[in-house]
């Protein structure tokens, strides 16, 4: 019974279910009805997705191509025109070039004396000043005469002593020589009186050679300056007992005018040196230790007559008026001399050349005003000018100032407030 009702049950809910009055009746959808929706839904969302994917896709295509496209149009705007520096110009100019060799010279004075006494005694007066100008035979000093004239007036005394006794036995001698005459005297005492004659003589000739040392004596305490020059600082002051051994001495006298100054040179130099010598005088100049202030020109006066070889140098001395006073002895100067002149050189402002690993360099303008880097080498540089041996050519223009923009292939153009400090005119 039971099981017959459980049947009639579920064929009850198998059975739709009979509509109400007034209601509409409705469909009753199958279970497969419901799986084929949801299929659509998975489609559906799956083709959003490759859309989706689509789009991204293509933007990242676009970004690649629109960076590719950007990068591309700025290096070719970058190789095409290249921007234009203002600079300073100048050009490649010719004229004579003198050539200098430098050394490192010392001032010595042209005459250096110690003045010394040359007798003992007391030192009664001093007649310059610390620093004067003095002349050859001017009065520097003067020691106690007194002893010295006294000795003079001995030596004077003794010579007349010895004149008369030399007066006597002359006469004696005449009288010898009448007796011998006449047979009354003897010959012996004929020649001994004229040996003590002759005697006499020596010894006035000795009292007058002592009268002439008594007078150098005396001389010698007046002290004069030997030569034109300027003293030093005092050695020895007024009232001392000086002597002639004394190192010191009492002044030393440099002459300051003329003046020599004494420089080395490398030895390679020497046979230039020598043939200018010997076809012309030779100048030289004395420029101060920043090689900037002409302290004076003067002439080669000599060269070393050997070289030393632990320098491998030659000293050289050239001789300066020094009429201004501006070399003084002890002075360390370059000595600049000038070796030869060089005719036509290239010269170019010293700030136009530049200098890199690979040596010096010039930025030069060519005609479409682009610069280029043109190696060069520099012979030397003077007075803010450098001699230019190889690179250029005359007229070319080149820059003067500004390179610090500048690269290969860079535009210029003239600066309109910057001016060439050095420029050649």
């Amino acid at each position: 019974m039971l099981k017959h009702d459980q049947v009639q049950e579920r064929q009850r809910l198998d059975q739709p279910d009979s509509p109400k009055a007034g209601e509409a009746r409705t469909h009753y959808q199958p279970p497969e009805l419901k799986t084929s929706s949801t299929r659509s839904l998975g489609i559906g969302v799956l083709c959003a997705l490759v859309v989706a994917g689509i789009v991204f896709v293509a933007g990242i295509v676009w970004a690649v191509h629109y960076y590719r496209a950007a990068s591309a149009k700025k290096a070719a705007a970058a190789h095409a025109a290249p921007p234009t520096v203002p600079v300073v110009e100048g050009k490649v100019v010719q004229k004579d070039v003198p050539i200098y060799v430098d050394g490192l010279g010392t001032v010595q004075a042209f005459n250096t004396v110690t003045v010394h006494v040359r007798v003992d005694g007391e030192l009664q007066k001093v007649a310059f000043v610390e620093g004067q100008d003095v002349h050859a035979g001017d009065l520097l000093a003067q020691i106690d005469p007194d002893p010295f004239r006294t000795q003079l007036e001995q030596t004077e005394a003794k010579k007349a002593q010895d004149e008369s006794q030399l007066a006597n036995a002359r006469v004696d001698l005449q009288r010898d020589a009448d007796l011998i005459a006449q047979k009354i005297a003897t010959q012996q005492a004929y020649d001994t009186q004229k040996a003590l004659v002759a005697q006499l003589e020596a010894t006035v000739k000795a009292d007058q050679a002592a009268i002439g040392s008594a007078k150098v004596q005396l001389d010698y305490t007046t002290i004069n300056s030997p030569l034109d020059g300027r003293t030093g600082i005092r050695q020895v002051d007024q009232g001392n007992i000086v002597h002639a051994v004394d190192a010191n001495g009492l002044v030393v006298i440099t002459q300051l005018h003329p003046i020599s100054v004494v420089f080395t040179l490398p030895e390679q130099s020497l046979n230039e040196i020598q043939k200018e010598m010997s076809s012309s005088e030779v100048t030289v100049l004395a420029v101060d230790r920043d090689n900037t202030t002409q302290l004076g020109e003067g002439k080669l006066a000599v060269i070393d007559n050997q070289i030393d070889t632990t320098t491998g140098t030659i000293r050289l001395k050239a001789t300066f008026a020094n009429d201004d006073l501006r070399l003084w002895p002890g002075q360390f100067v370059n000595a600049r001399l000038l070796l030869t002149t060089r005719k036509g050189g290239l010269i170019v402002p010293a700030s136009a050349v530049q200098r890199g690993p690979d040596g010096s360099y010039i930025f030069v303008i060519k005609d479409d005003q682009s610069v280029e880097v043109r190696p060069i080498k520099v012979a030397q540089i003077e007075k803010g000018e450098a001699l230019i041996d190889q690179g250029l050519k005359p007229n070319e223009n080149i820059v003067v100032d500004g390179q610090y923009r500048l690269q290969i292939g860079s535009h210029v153009k003239p600066a309109q407030s910057a001016k060439p400090a050095d420029a050649v005119p």
